[in-house]
């Protein structure tokens, strides 16, 4: 980085005193405002770029598109209208704006956003509490910010409390429940909705006919207004009219994507961190040539660890879409639309559905943001015998699922749930996007007909993965298979080749990696194993005796394994699932049922992530270091 100095004036924001019950701007008053919004814009389009170069990610769009609506009810603010102090956001990923804000109102310094996502650096992809200095909620799942607004609203009698929102956040189910109590008990909620008709996936306004956002919210009971976002006057007018009243408002604010951002204006993509040469052509046309500098001189941030016993790379979460696709290919075209359904959560590229969706549109549901009642419609497709419902969307919204999960099972449905991003490794977005409490998918009761069917599998490699997927895609119940954001290495076997390559899938089977010759083991799953490999290597090359098992189905016991493992002096679980619920909470009771009289110990994710990378494992002691320092313990 040439210089710690953020290279756009943050200090030439002017000071603008709005009061609501003034119908209309001044011209000085709309001069100030358009050159807030220019300078804050900019400064967005450059710190979050600037974490694209990087390697970081990030989000550019959402944060940019809402300026205009934040910078005049920050004027409201200013001229003492009494409003809570907090632009609280339902959609996380626009979090620039509240680092942003943070700075603008003097609790950090400017130069702070030059880190924007990287580890350790107070600022991950989403809002949390306590970790930024100015950040005042945490938020990250999309539509659970209005339920608790709602809440903060009753607390604050008398003032207005501020809720950005967005045409994907109120797809959510808890937006249509928080939008009937707002009404019902008259709070003075202002629901500010970005609609931008752009979610990940696509255009709201093409996948999904009929989801209109003023019919949505005046069949909630609100009186919705519908206002251009880049008209300020217009803007400015339907604001100043939702701040007179001390009930619930709800602005549904049009605009495209982006809009200015030549190269992004209007696209899914602008959703995502702008690529470096379209940030670089608007900070030029605007004069920002330091920024510009900066950011063409940016270097990524890429991992310099090495892992032996592992080599390639294997990108899970993308195969999922192509291996069903080779499955889907081998039936017949009537035999696919009676049998199957896949539905996507608007990540389909995240998840590898946009394989699906375009080898196989016949039966691919664009099923938006809208988790819960796309599970339970997986469900009742695959409520009948000879017919499934695949699903798929990040780990982390697993917890949503748990209610609709439990219905699926009782009534013995047939579900391939593939939820990526399991874990914490290279998760910028941080804490609300671990997938860290999976477990919770195995919560079934036995049957009173046979066994629970209910089965979870974590493949450690993209040979595995494969495999896993083809020999359970028939499977009776509930199959939920993880993967991780961050692609995995393929294991060695002690020949040096690809261990899994060519290897049947066998459900419930464990496999022994490395062999303990007497002594204890390690037990991980995943993107653990690779890590867990490398220390039992070093610590067997150092005399230690210590094997790995990789335990691809989770929820299931290897008796077999089970055995050997019992009579062992020592057992450690290492995953990135939580500590408090993961495998390790649940595996030395099994061990003790079995006669194990060893020590044992678990590590996993413990604490809240700091942001970053390919750091998170470490920073959780599930890097080499930290799982071969556990296993010295247990010495």
């Amino acid at each position: 980085m040439p210089s710690e100095t953020f290279p756009i004036d943050l200090s030439a924001l002017k000071t603008v005193k709005l009061d609501p019950k003034v119908d209309t701007l001044t011209d000085d008053q709309r001069a100030a405002l358009q050159h807030n919004i220019r300078l804050c814009r900019g400064a967005i389009v450059f710190f979050t770029a600037l974490a694209g170069a990087k390697g970081l990610s990030g989000h550019t769009g959402g944060a940019y598109d809402t300026v205009p609506e934040v910078t005049i009810v920050r004027g409201f603010i200013a001229g003492g209208a009494p409003i809570v102090p907090v632009f609280f956001d339902e959609a996380g990923h626009r979090v620039a704006t509240q680092y942003l804000l943070s700075v603008l109102e003097g609790a950090m310094p400017a130069e702070k956003l030059l880190h924007y996502r990287e580890f350790d650096s107070g600022l991950p992809g989403h809002p949390e509490k306590l970790l930024t200095p100015g950040v005042h909620f945490s938020s990250g799942r999309l539509g659970h910010m209005w339920a608790f607004v709602n809440g903060v609203a009753m607390a604050n009698a008398g003032k207005a409390v501020v809720l950005l929102g967005s045409d994907g956040s109120q797809m959510e189910g808890d937006d249509a429940e928080a939008a009937r109590l707002a009404v019902a008990q008259q709070l003075n909620v202002k629901i500010l909705v970005d609609d931008n008709n752009v979610t990940i996936a696509g255009h709201p306004q093409e996948y999904m006919p009929g989801y209109d956002l003023t019919r949505t919210l005046t069949g909630h009971g609100l009186n919705p207004e519908t206002v251009m976002g880049e008209d300020l006057d217009e803007l400015y007018v339907v604001l100043a009219r939702a701040f007179r009243e001390a009930k619930p408002h709800a602005l549904i604010i049009k605009r495209h994507m982006a809009p200015g951002i030549e190269g992004a204006e209007g696209s899914p993509h602008a959703h995502e961190v702008l690529k470096t040469e379209v940030a670089v052509k608007y900070l030029e046309q605007r004069g920002h040539a330091a920024a510009v500098e900066m950011l063409k001189s940016a270097k990524g941030d890429k991992s310099p660890l090495t892992y032996e016993g592992s080599s390639g790379v294997g990108k899970n979460r993308d195969d999922f879409g192509k291996i069903v696709n080779e499955i889907l290919d081998g039936m017949s075209p009537a035999d696919r639309v009676a049998r199957v359904r896949v539905f996507d959560n608007d990540l389909e590229g995240s998840c590898g559905l946009h394989h699906v969706r375009k080898a196989h549109p016949e039966v691919f549901v664009r099923g938006g943001i809208m988790e819960r009642g796309n599970f339970s419609a997986a469900a009742g497709f695959g409520s009948e015998k000879g017919k499934q419902g695949i699903f798929a969307t990040f780990s982390a919204f697993l917890e949503m699922c748990v209610s609709e999960i439990t219905m699926a099972r009782l009534n013995f449905s047939n579900v391939l749930a593939h939820f990526s991003h399991s874990g914490v490794d290279d998760m910028a977005d941080n804490t609300c996007h671990y997938g860290v409490n999976s477990m919770f998918a195995d919560g079934g009761l036995t049957p009173g007909h046979g066994e629970d069917e209910t089965r979870l599998y974590f493949p450690v490699d993209q040979h595995q993965f494969a495999a896993c997927v083809k020999r359970v895609f028939d499977d009776p119940g509930l199959r939920f298979v993880f993967s991780t954001r961050a692609p995995v290495p393929d294991i060695l076997g002690e020949d040096g080749k690809p261990l899994f390559q060519g290897r049947a899938f066998a459900p419930g089977k464990d496999d022994v990696v490395r062999d303990a010759k007497g002594g204890g083991w390690v037990v991980a799953f995943g993107e653990t194993v690779y890590r867990a490999l490398d220390a039992v290597i070093r610590l067997q090359r150092e005399g230690v005796k210590v094997g790995l098992v990789n335990k691809a189905t989770l929820n299931v016991w290897d008796e077999e394994t089970m055995k050997m493992l019992a009579g062992a002096p020592f057992v450690l679980v290492a995953e990135a699932f939580n500590v408090k619920t993961g495998l390790g909470s649940r595996f030395g009771s099994a061990l003790l049922q079995r006669g194990f009289k060893g020590r044992y110990d678990h590590v996993g994710t413990h604490r809240e992530g700091v942001g970053g990378l390919w750091q998170q494992m470490g920073y959780q002691g599930l890097d080499p270091e930290g799982i071969a320092k556990a296993i010295r313990a247990l010495l």
